[in-house]
């Protein structure tokens, strides 16, 4: 059964085929886009393009200048060597023995830091501060509070700012919060910014994430570190066998 025919730009026919070979080539992303209609159809005008400059190339005699021939030969020799390093690294594997012997051996490279989940207010005084952290004893929410006091642009989500963990705020900040009792206003603490107010939401404990959730990370670094051994190996052996002079800048 032929192909079935799109367009025919400058005599050459477009089939669906090579429409097709075309998309793979796009990131996996974008490939779920080109299945919309128009976004194929934008595609199929890109290859008409394609096409027709290739024609006109071909007609003003471009594909016989010295400068096609270079690029040509350029072309060549980069992908010769593209696929040839390629090759060597192409069939590596690591196996889940080898990825759990890593995970055991590195336990540092898979905690859970520490977090605090908290809320603030932030002003410009202690006197100010104070006098918030009385209407919140007195019955005003904390998110009202912080909506109708706060300086910080965290105010229009009731001064929320989710999971944090230690180095991500300033010391004087971090130290109460880490330190504090969930569910309890601390403060005022004070901080380059100014005066806060700090509602302890949540904690969560370092712990050791599990297998399971870092495997796919373990094997691509493993996957990585013995393709480069195995190209390292290979520059190595083939530069005694071909030979190499260095000759400096």
């Amino acid at each position: 059964m032929s192909e079935k025919v799109l367009a025919v730009a400058a005599g050459h026919e477009i089939t669906e085929k090579e429409l097709n070979n075309l998309i793979s080539n796009y990131p996996p992303e974008q490939q779920v886009y080109m299945s919309d209609p128009q976004a194929k159809q934008q595609v199929l005008e890109q290859l008409i393009a394609f096409h027709l400059f290739h024609k006109m190339a071909v007609e003003e005699k471009i594909t016989e200048s010295q400068e096609y021939e270079e690029l040509v030969a350029k072309v060549k020799v980069e992908l010769a060597s593209h696929m040839a390093a390629t090759s060597i690294i192409e069939g590596i594997q690591v196996s889940e023995a080898e990825e759990k012997g890593f995970y055991e051996q590195n336990p540092e490279l898979f905690q859970a830091k520490a977090q605090v989940s908290a809320k603030h207010i932030l002003v410009d005084s202690k006197e100010l501060a104070d006098q918030v952290a009385e209407e919140v004893e007195g019955g005003l929410g904390f998110e009202e509070a912080a909506k109708k006091y706060s300086t910080c642009p965290s105010k229009e989500k009731g001064g929320d700012l989710g999971y944090f963990s230690k180095g991500q705020m300033v010391p004087e900040f971090e130290k109460a919060a880490f330190e504090g009792e969930i569910g309890k206003v601390l403060g005022p603490v004070e901080t380059q910014f100014g005066y806060h107010l700090i509602l302890v939401e949540d904690k969560k404990e370092e712990k050791a994430l599990p297998f399971e959730q870092v495997q796919a990370q373990i094997h691509q670094q493993l996957i990585q570190a013995k393709q480069q051994e195995v190209y390292d190996g290979k520059v190595k052996e083939l530069e005694t066998a071909y030979g190499v002079e260095r000759k400096g800048w």
